[in-house]
């Protein structure tokens, strides 16, 4: 656990310097990219990674907070921090009432599901066209502002979006390395076995799967006042697809790795654009290649390199001895 705030605190020094060594709005836009799909990878890593439930949806709650924040902000003219708080509680409410009978599923039935409930939000946000204004969006959606600063520009939302980020990485920590953290993990490893040792396994397996959707929807309701427009595209399945993929290239079993694949694969098709008509295949291509040959993500790779440099080091510290 001191390891993770370390790394947290380490992190929250790098954020604050950045501004120090980037000017372009163009390269604040890519960081502002990262720190909203990260906040969907890592609720994703808490029930993909720590409970072992799979969701090929997360872009239906994705797109649920954003389109909760453009219809009371744009028809109903309240608060956008209000219509963020409202759409986090409304996102988590339909989360909890879809996943009771959904988390009864396992394995690729559960998958299988949670698909068909992405597919199912997409379709509303395309055929509501009164409330969500359909294939052809809405826009005029407000910009955030706090104390008489508006969120208008790259460099400012840079600030907002990873504050955010940086608070659910701190309520991810001690999630995972609290009582409850332990029982998702032992629900990961073995449901019967958890089960006997007296872990509730629905009650967690549920209130994980809400929390994850809330982390989607705070990003969502970011990303709809970050664009000041929205339509269905984002939140389609190619979207849940992406953030599965940031999920298992980063390695499920760490917050930070989570991040790391999200920087990466958030990252990397701003810089290789001959590849964007070749999307599909190249996330397929990395996922195959990370299965198969580091099947614990990026944040595998670099414990397993920590840990054989610390062998290394041990026979020289012995040797001074």
């Amino acid at each position: 656990m001191k390891r993770d705030w370390l790394i947290w605190l380490w992190l929250t020094l790098l954020i604050l310097t950045v501004p120090l060594f980037i000017t372009s709005p163009y390269y604040y836009s890519v960081l502002i990219f990262v720190a909203i799909n990260g906040m969907v990878a890592l609720g994703l890593t808490l029930l993909m990674g720590y409970a072992g439930q799979v969701s090929l949806g997360h872009a239906g709650f994705f797109g649920l907070g954003a389109y909760f924040s453009m219809f009371l902000t744009v028809h109903l003219e309240w608060n956008p921090w209000l219509a963020m708080a409202v759409g986090l509680v409304a996102t988590v409410i339909i989360a909890f009432a879809l996943g009771l009978p959904t988390l009864r599923l396992h394995g690729h039935y559960l998958a299988v599901a949670t698909l068909g409930l992405g597919i199912v939000l997409n379709i509303i946000f395309k055929e509501e066209i009164d409330l969500t204004g359909g294939p052809s969006g809405t826009s005029g959606i407000p910009y955030l502002s706090l104390m008489g600063t508006v969120f208008s520009n790259d460099q400012k939302f840079y600030y907002l979006s990873w504050i955010f980020l940086l608070a659910l990485i701190a309520l991810s920590i001690n999630l995972v390395h609290s009582r409850a953290g332990r029982a998702l993990r032992a629900i990961s490893q073995n449901q019967t076995a958890a089960a006997s040792l007296g872990v509730a396994v629905n009650r967690h397996k549920l209130l994980i799967f809400a929390l994850s959707a809330g982390y989607a929807s705070l990003a969502g309701s970011l990303y709809a006042h970050y664009f000041t427009f929205i339509n269905p595209s984002p939140f389609g399945f190619m979207a849940s697809i992406k953030f599965m993929a940031m999920v298992v290239v980063g390695g499920s079993f760490s917050l930070w790795g989570a991040l790391l694949g999200t920087t990466l694969l958030t990252s990397l098709p701003e810089f290789l654009t001959v590849l964007q008509e070749y999307e599909m295949l190249t996330y397929g291509a990395i996922l195959i290649v990370v299965m198969m040959f580091a099947p614990r993500g990026l944040a595998g790779i670099i414990s397993r390199a920590a840990e054989l440099f610390r062998k290394r080091e041990r026979p020289k510290d012995a040797q001074a001895a």
